[in-house]
């Protein structure tokens, strides 16, 4: 087979193994592997892989999640992380969804600042998550929130 039947053939398989509801990412990683060792030998593809998850492990950008978790975790047990939100709270609580733009608001400012997504999304997890909660936000309006805004 060429090169296009494989392609389409596992754009097939994928498209199946989405209906099962295994996760996207799995799926996708599982279809690549078979497809890419098909096409050039398993031993070709373990190389592929072994070097992907190496070159994820050592990216510099990932060093920082580390420390902006631990930024938030001690935003959040000293206290900083409540009274923020309620200030918020005093200022835009009686507009209905009123933390959720805080929130948004907060994010935003605070990828500008750091330069990072993925840190944003793991700093505002700790913080803004349990807040929300706090005040009776659906857990997936938070958390959707944070993921979309970081």
């Amino acid at each position: 087979m060429n090169e296009i039947t494989v392609g389409i053939i596992g754009l097939i398989v994928l498209l199946l193994l989405f209906t099962t509801g295994i996760e996207l990412a799995f799926a996708m990683a599982l279809v690549g592997f078979c497809g890419f060792a098909y096409l050039n030998g398993v031993s070709a593809a373990m190389n592929l892989l072994g070097r992907d998850v190496f070159d994820v492990i050592t990216n510099y950008g990932y060093t920082v999640f580390p420390l902006f978790i631990l930024m938030g975790q001690i935003g959040l047990n000293a206290g900083i992380a409540v009274r923020l939100y309620n200030a918020a709270h005093k200022f835009i609580g009686h507009i209905p969804g009123g933390l959720a733009m805080a929130t948004v608001m907060g994010a935003t400012g605070f990828k500008a600042i750091c330069g990072s997504s993925a840190a944003t999304s793991a700093t505002f997890a700790s913080v803004a998550i349990p807040e929300m909660d706090r005040y009776g936000y659906d857990r997936r309006l938070s958390t959707g929130i944070v993921a979309t805004r970081s």
